[in-house]
């Protein structure tokens, strides 16, 4: 009876979920290890290309052949939280990893598909908004150009061609597509308000922007300049997010609310970065050519923080909320304060033990900067 009852709840899921093309070749018998569960109650085994569905906590069932009858706990994923490996700046939960960035990029619309249809199911409202946005698309690339195209279209910039564009861009360049989905990570892992993938896809600005400028960057080093400012001038305009084409931004980002970001055309960022809103990537207007910051890998900038002229921001580095730099700041360290000072003084300036750019940690400095009382 048992048996019957999770064929036919498996069958059901088959049709409410819309998963990646997998193979139902290899072993029946799998660990615990080998499960990557999700917080939508779909698991998928790890190199053996089975999918199992969760009909609760405890019981899993092989969608291709019935009952596996062994438990499995499914952790709970709050916002801004996943299993991850705290020395892996891409750990998938339970510390499994892809075997590529084709096989993430699966598992990852896999989890915003299923995320959208419980959405629909619990917000019949968002059911029809939902479907043209996710569920009614194939790939992740396909629904992401949809929505940038209805987001950043006008009146006389249609959003057919803007779509065009977009897929265009996506479907032809690996590595936007891995950085789409190293952002969507970011934002997943290092925001306590990020409550779901599919939340970050559709609402977040920040992570929206910065897909759109990967494709203007892309359409200005393919020299079709005209239409990159065109797209630029329609990111500030939709989104509040100022970035200029030819700046060059890493993968693993997260622009964390994002309204009033400014980065100048000579700006560079590095990978696993999180910027805060109001933070200024400028010149100082005395010269040109190359006149803006390079921020290395793993910076935190906190909001309303900046830095001027063609001064570099070391690995690791944290830039307090507020400051204004003007001068380069070696790795690790923090620079706090207007004009901005290193913690520790400039000769034995205090060392960051974490990265902040990843674990978003705002004030550990106060203590060491000052004597902060109120």
């Amino acid at each position: 009876m048992l048996a019957g009852s999770c064929c036919a709840a498996s069958a059901y899921l088959l049709s409410q979920f819309s998963f990646p093309s997998i193979s139902n070749s290899g072993p029946s018998q799998l660990r615990q290890s080998e499960i990557r569960p999700s917080h939508s109650g779909i698991a998928r085994a790890v190199g053996f290309g089975v999918l199992y569905c969760a009909l609760d906590e405890k019981t899993i069932v092989n969608c291709f052949g019935g009952f596996e009858g062994f438990p499995l706990e499914l952790p709970s994923l709050p916002a801004g939280q996943l299993f991850s490996n705290p020395h892996s700046t891409m750990a998938l939960p339970l510390e499994c990893r892809a075997e590529s960035d084709e096989e993430e990029e699966a598992w990852l619309w896999g989890q915003i598909q299923a995320e959208a249809r419980r959405d629909a199911e619990s917000e019949p409202a968002l059911a029809s908004y939902l479907y043209s946005t996710i569920l009614s698309h194939s790939s992740l690339q396909r629904s992401l150009s949809f929505h940038l195209g209805n987001k950043l279209c006008s009146s006389t910039l249609l959003s057919t061609l803007l779509y065009d564009l977009f897929l265009n861009a996506f479907s032809s360049d690996a590595s936007l597509r891995a950085a789409v989905v190293a952002d969507l990570r970011a934002a997943r892992v290092r925001d306590p308000a990020c409550v779901s993938f599919s939340h970050c896809l559709l609402n977040y600005k920040g992570f929206l922007a910065c897909q759109a400028h990967r494709v203007a960057h892309k359409l200005w080093n393919q020299q079709r300049r005209p239409l990159a400012l065109a797209l630029h001038s329609r990111i500030s305009d939709v989104f509040s997010v100022d970035i200029h084409p030819a700046a060059r931004i890493g993968k693993g980002i997260l622009f964390d609310h994002a309204t009033g970001v400014v980065i100048g055309e000579t700006a560079t960022i590095g990978n696993n970065c999180s910027i805060l809103h109001h933070v200024t990537l400028g010149g100082t207007g005395k010269v040109g050519g190359d006149r803006h910051p390079k921020v290395g890998d793993g910076v935190l900038i906190g909001a309303g923080a900046t830095i001027l002229g063609n001064v570099k921001i070391g690995d690791g580095a944290k830039i307090g909320a507020g400051s204004v730099v003007l001068i380069d700041v070696p790795p690790r360290t923090t620079a706090v304060g207007n004009p901005a000072r290193l913690v520790g003084g400039k000769e034995k300036p205090a060392k960051n033990e974490d990265v902040p750019g990843e674990s978003m940690d705002h004030t550990s400095f106060i203590s060491e900067w000052s004597d902060y009382i109120i």
